[in-house]
């Protein structure tokens, strides 16, 4: 056999092996790992997809923790996992933006090969139930005449409810404090404590205490179907959309058509109605971001809209 012919069949080997990859990917189950702790709103929505990855595709996705440094520590060793599709990553935006341009965290944005953002989390201003503020104008003119003074309670500093306080406080013409908190949960329980005024917080918020809070307005393209009365920040002259959002990822050597094809299945997951409704009725909203072009270009403008926020918080240089 010549050397051309060896190589060749080298070649047709290694097209055929990457084709069966594709075609009959998933073989085994597929780990899913959350770089955070249990119980966080990464975790919630793993573990709805659970089921539905197992009914469509015959195989189990496997949920497991690799908390630290804000997610840092599962993103910075993402790259060196097996590349066969059997592993994933949860993602979240704005920490993968926002992370890395404040040093050395072990990972660059452009290091994360992300396959799907499958929803977000909408920010929301919410005020306890018993306060005076019936809408965000009231908000905003006590804001005005009362520079500094208004605090909203927020989870993190960096994180996307800072960044929508900075870029809403633009967009107002105002002056407010933000008053960061370890998660989402203190600073609701600065909220209902009457420590702060208001709250950049979630839809979530919204959902999971219910009368306890009024939301004055949600950062969605349209209004979310759990809180049909509540305006979007765009209805009362603000154009914003924003929120936590999260994805999966894969390790860089993972080949091309097995990235597509887990695009697509997450894609197949998001459009079951049973799923939808289970996300919806949690107060989260469905993202379709899928792999290629789409994500290249929804990468770069978030990317731009959270620097630009993150150094005007001074989060960031």
């Amino acid at each position: 056999m010549t050397k051309k012919t060896i190589i060749g069949a080298i070649l047709a080997t290694a097209l055929a092996t990457t084709l069966a990859t594709a075609q009959d990917y998933p073989t085994k189950s597929v780990d899913y790992i959350i770089p955070f702790g249990p119980g966080g709103e990464s975790d919630v929505t793993a573990r709805f997809q659970q089921s539905y990855f197992k009914d469509k595709f015959g195989q189990d996705l496997v949920v497991s923790y690799k908390p630290g440094g804000g997610g840092a520590v599962g993103w910075s060793q993402l790259n060196g996992m097996a590349g066969d599709g059997h592993t994933i990553m949860g993602i979240n935006l704005p920490h993968i933006i926002v992370k890395p341009e404040q040093g050395d965290v072990g990972f660059k944005t452009d290091d994360i090969t992300a396959i799907y953002m499958f929803h977000y989390t909408p920010d929301a201003i919410v005020v306890n139930a018993e306060s005076d503020f019936q809408s965000l104008q009231d908000l905003i003119d006590y804001a005005k005449a009362n520079p500094r003074k208004t605090t909203f309670s927020g989870s993190g500093k960096g994180t996307a409810n800072h960044l929508a306080q900075v870029i809403f406080d633009g967009l107002a013409d105002i002056n407010t404090t933000y008053v960061s908190f370890q998660g989402t949960g203190a600073a609701v329980t600065a909220l209902l404590g009457d420590q702060v005024v208001a709250e950049w917080g979630y839809t979530t918020v919204g959902a999971t205490q219910g009368d306890k809070v009024r939301m004055l307005a949600v950062a969605m393209e349209e209004r979310h179907p759990a809180f049909p009365d509540v305006p979007t920040f765009r209805e009362l002259g603000f154009d914003m959309v924003s929120g936590a959002y999260r994805g999966i990822a894969v390790p860089k050597s993972t080949p091309e058509d097995v990235r597509m094809k887990l695009s697509d299945m997450i894609r197949e997951i998001n459009a079951d109605p049973a799923f939808r409704k289970q996300m919806l009725d949690g107060g989260f909203a469905l993202s379709e971001v899928g792999y290629g072009e789409e994500m290249d270009a929804f990468m770069a403008a978030k990317s731009k809209e959270y620097i630009a926020a993150a150094k005007s918080a001074g989060v960031i240089d």
